[in-house]
């Protein structure tokens, strides 16, 4: 088990915020999650402890909004996202460190980018909706993406965004979407050594925080402003995906 103090400094509120996303409240915010904890142990190890945390935190947010989530998003995205595991399974053993660390942190500024421009064009005249066929390619990146460090959420959220969904179909969709995913994540994840007796352990110790984010979460989603809490997430997640990004080339 990890006993690092440095560690746990990062995984607390790196699990709590995950926990904030999956109650409803924050969107993707859990893509700061790995980021944050790959500034102190390996991108992969933090990928590995998180997932038996985020799958504890799948079974509570599924009940949360259970029968509510729309199945013709799902059979779209979710063989796409198989795909996208897979991909990201046989492409693992010849990923460094270095490479995985530029990954995420593409991804975080992507992300913070994407948010960005969604704020700009709030205000502005509706943009038409993706064809269900984009899901496909929405799906399968989301699914390498979150299998590489949990951060499926961005490639969800550029498709689901663009669709005629409302906000309870969007969070319900998402949910269930990673539910599947996380779970059949657990396969390739114990093949490659990622689910070992230390990381699960550490998982163990941290897994208390998986219900109380997602507590957190839902009382946030009813008494703060969406603005403020997501400026001043997304200025931090831009912060660690630039160092993330500055630290993965300097080791190429």
């Amino acid at each position: 088990m990890i006993t690092d103090p440095w560690f746990y400094a990062a995984a607390i509120p790196a699990v709590l915020l995950f926990g904030i996303s999956k109650g409803g409240f924050g969107g993707g915010l859990g893509t700061l999650s790995v980021p944050l904890i790959a500034l102190v142990i390996s991108p992969v190890q933090a990928a590995g402890i998180l997932l038996p945390i985020l799958c504890l935190m799948d079974l509570v947010s599924l009940w949360a909004y259970r029968g509510k989530w729309v199945w013709s998003e799902l059979r779209v995205l979710l063989p796409a996202s198989l795909l996208g595991i897979a991909i990201g399974t046989l492409l693992f053993g010849f990923m460094s460190s270095a490479v995985i660390r530029l990954i995420i942190g593409t991804v975080a500024l992507a992300f913070t980018l994407h948010y960005l421009l969604h704020m700009r064009a709030a205000g502005q005249t509706k943009q038409s909706d993706f064809p269900r066929s984009v899901g496909a390619i929405g799906g399968a990146v989301a699914g390498f993406t979150s299998f590489v460090a949990h951060a499926g959420g961005p490639p969800i959220s550029m498709y689901l965004l663009r669709r005629p969904l409302n906000r309870t179909d969007f969070v319900a969709t998402t949910v269930l979407f990673f539910t599947v995913v996380n779970y059949t994540k657990l396969i390739p994840y114990a093949w490659l050594g990622q689910l070992d007796a230390s990381n699960l352990l550490t998982s163990l110790v941290l897994a208390p925080l998986a219900p109380l984010g997602v507590g957190i979460g839902v009382y946030l989603h009813k008494r703060v402003s969406d603005r403020f809490f997501f400026l001043s997430v997304y200025v931090l997640l831009a912060a660690v995906g630039a160092k993330l990004l500055w630290d993965g080339l300097s080791q190429l």
